[in-house]
C-alpha cells in the first residue's frame, strides 16, 4: 500500500457517538487504485504463511478521537484449511465461516488483500453476460436498475450511486463481484434457476423475476459462487497482532 493512499469513498452512512460509518474506501497498491465497499467479497491472507481465504466486508468506520480507520469482516475458509479439515459431508463449493467477526485497521486489511487471485479455482464458475446484453444494459437504464436490486438485497438498501460512479471512473465497476459466498438456501435457489434457464438466452439472467427467484448476473469477468452453512473457531486468529480486540464489544452492539 502506498503511503497516505487510504480515503473514504462516497458519503458517510451513519453516526454513533465518536464513530462515523462509511460505505467504501479507496487505496493504492502497486500503483493501482482499488475500491472496497460494504458487501464486497475479496481474497485475503491473514499472515504470509496462512492459506488464502475470502473476506466479506461488513462494516467500515472512523473513530473521530483517535482518527483510527477500522473495518469488520467475516472470513470464509475452504474446509481443508480449517482445523477439522475436509470431510465427505462438505460440498464441492462449500466454505466455512469463522465464528467471530475480524476487526482490523484499514491499513492492515489492505496488507491482507491478495490482488492476484488467478490461481483460485474453487467454486461454481459463472459465465459473464454476453457483450450484446451488456450494451443493452447501458442504453436502457437496466444496469442502474440491476445495481439498485443488488443494493436492496446485499447491502441493506444503502445508496451506493456515489461509490459506483467512482468505481466506473477507475474502470473497476465489478471488482467486488469476482467471488460471492451465498447462504446454502441461496445457493440451492441459484442452482435451481440455472437448471430452469438451461438453453435459454443469457439476457434472462437480468430479468427482475429471475433475480428475485435467486438468479445472479455477472456483469464482467468470471465470478465464482460458493456457499456457507457452518462456522468454526479459528484459534490462530487470536494470535494475529493485527486483530483489534478492543473494538469487539462495539461490533457486538452493532450486530444487536
Amino acid at each position: 500500500m502506498e503511503p497516505n493512499s487510504l480515503k473514504w469513498v462516497g458519503s458517510s452512512c451513519g453516526l454513533h457517538g465518536p464513530y462515523i460509518f462509511y460505505k467504501a474506501f479507496k487505496f493504492t497498491g502497486d500503483g493501482k487504485a482499488r475500491i472496497l465497499a460494504l458487501g464486497d467479497f475479496f481474497f485475503v491472507r491473514c499472515k504470509p504463511e496462512d492459506p488464502i481465504c475470502i473476506a466479506e466486508l461488513q462494516l467500515l468506520w472512523e473513530e473521530r478521537t483517535s482518527k483510527q480507520l477500522l473495518s469488520s469482516s467475516k472470513l470464509y475458509f475452504l474446509p481443508e484449511d480449517t482445523p477439522q479439515g475436509r470431510s465427505v459431508a462438505h460440498g464441492e463449493h462449500e466454505v466455512i465461516a469463522v465464528s467471530e467477526k475480524v476487526i482490523v485497521r484499514l491499513q492492515d486489511l489492505v496488507k491482507w488483500t491478495v490482488p492476484d487471485f488467478s490461481g483460485w479455482a474453487n467454486g461454481l464458475k459463472v459465465e459473464p453476460l454476453k457483450s450484446s446484453v451488456l450494451r443493452e444494459l447501458g442504453t436502457n437504464g437496466r444496469r442502474e436498475a440491476l445495481h439498485r436490486y443488488r443494493e436492496s438485497t446485499l447491502t441493506s438498501g444503502l445508496n451506493f450511486k456515489d461509490v459506483q460512479r467512482e468505481r466506473a471512473h477507475l474502470g473497476q465497476e465489478e471488482d467486488g463481484r469476482k467471488v460471492l459466498v451465498l447462504s446454502y438456501p441461496q445457493y440451492c435457489r441459484y442452482r435451481s434457476v440455472l437448471a430452469r434457464l438451461r438453453e435459454q438466452p443469457s439476457s434472462l439472467l437480468i430479468d427482475h423475476t429471475v433475480l428475485a427467484l435467486g438468479g445472479i448476473a455477472a456483469l464482467g469477468g468470471s465470478t465464482r459462487i460458493l456457499y456457507c452453512r457452518d462456522t468454526f473457531e479459528h484459534p490462530a486468529l487470536l494470535q494475529n497482532e493485527s486483530i483489534c480486540d478492543e473494538f469487539g464489544e462495539f461490533c457486538s452492539w452493532r450486530k444487536g
